[in-house]
């Protein structure tokens, strides 16, 4: 479920006058299949493309961790028709020469020369304004007629944030989302490389979070014998796909599902499960947030100043001054042709207590004279 549930949003793309849907895939020492999962998607999103089945007309691919004809060769083993790939994907190369050194020695062209001519060299990564420009240009390559939507995958990126600042990176990514050609986008990242806070800035700027978590967790992350070895080689080959998605009416998603790592790449290996937060995202506190039983039953039990109870008395009217159990303070009875309620009208009576002696009973004062309005 989880794992269909990225695809669909991926394929179904951006609705008109919102942001792209953006995912963030993340793994940790411990499960290490962060770039499988990517791959994944990756592979899923281009058959989509290539068959006109997604929002998206084409894949702009920024390749930072690998080379382009590495992901030309996995497409080809998935069964994608790369002789026509330049119709549906192009490959933004900043792995050959991220830093332009080959460029300057004339050794470039020829080293990342493919043959369906679908990269372009980056040769100055930390440029970031220079990295979103050639992503745009190269996304409206597809464009035959009208308005026509891509999509942006990038494969690293504690790589880009090797070559540029956590700012710079989070501020290209905010506009590719912007951007109104562009239908979706999704990253990879190793969470153990990362600083705590650029991987929770590429949290918050994500509509899906899909975090891969081992299967057996080890306590302390202690491994004391062979057995323990054993079990930890399973992390590297399965684990447990964690996926929290925002929605549009601001309630979150949470989806789990086991994946296993097989020679043709990612497959689901057991039944998901699916939930609602409704509590919202509370953060932990040192005290209880819910009242117990007890409690309950106490605070049912307490008598409200202003409710009338009466339980088999007549009922008096508390004036908010005076104690009505003070013998000197005594609710002056009604006079015989006046009644508080007129039961033949229907209509009720407001009776006034002053609230001091001095107050004259017939005042024409403004009481708001003294206030400058």
């Amino acid at each position: 479920m989880a794992m269909e549930w990225i695809c669909r949003a991926l394929r179904d793309g951006a609705l008109e006058g919102e942001h792209a849907p953006a995912l963030t895939i993340k793994d940790f020492m411990a499960s290490p299949l962060g770039f499988d999962v990517f791959t994944h998607f990756l592979s899923h999103h281009s058959t989509n493309i290539s068959a006109g089945k997604s929002q998206s007309r084409g894949l702009v691919l920024v390749a930072f961790s690998r080379s382009p004809s590495f992901y030309l060769d996995l497409l080809s083993k998935r069964g994608l028709p790369i002789a026509s790939s330049h119709h549906w994907i192009r490959i933004l190369d900043c792995y050959t020469d991220p830093l332009g050194w080959k460029d300057q020695m004339g050794q470039c062209g020829s080293a990342t020369k493919l043959s369906y001519d679908i990269a372009s060299i980056c040769g100055n990564v930390k440029d970031v304004d220079s990295l979103f420009s050639l992503i745009i240009s190269l996304g409206r390559g597809f464009v035959v007629q009208g308005k026509v939507r891509f999509c942006v995958a990038i494969d690293s990126v504690n790589e880009m944030l090797r070559y540029a600042s956590l700012s710079s990176v989070a501020g290209l990514i905010s506009s590719l989302r912007c951007c109104d050609q562009i239908s979706s986008i999704f990253w990879f990242c190793h969470a153990d490389l990362c600083e705590e806070r650029a991987t929770s800035t590429l949290e918050y700027m994500s509509s899906m979070v899909a975090s891969i978590e081992p299967l057996i967790q080890f306590a302390n992350g202690q491994i004391s014998n062979s057995e323990n070895l054993s079990l930890l080689d399973q992390n590297f080959t399965r684990g447990k796909l964690h996926l929290r998605c925002k929605r549009r009416n601001g309630r979150v998603r949470v989806m789990f599902e086991e994946i296993h790592l097989g020679q043709s790449g990612i497959n689901v290996t057991s039944t998901s499960f699916e939930g609602v937060i409704n509590q919202g995202l509370v953060p932990k506190v040192q005290f209880s947030l819910q009242l117990s039983e007890k409690e309950l039953k106490d605070r049912a039990n307490v008598v409200l100043p202003f409710e009338h109870q009466g339980n088999g008395k007549p009922v008096q009217i508390y004036d908010g001054r005076k104690s009505l159990t003070d013998s000197k303070y005594e609710v002056a009875p009604i006079p015989n042709g006046i009644s508080d309620i007129d039961k033949e009208s229907g209509k009720g009576e407001i009776i006034y207590f002053r609230d001091s002696e001095d107050e004259m009973p017939d005042s024409d004062e403004d009481p708001d004279d003294d206030l400058d309005i």
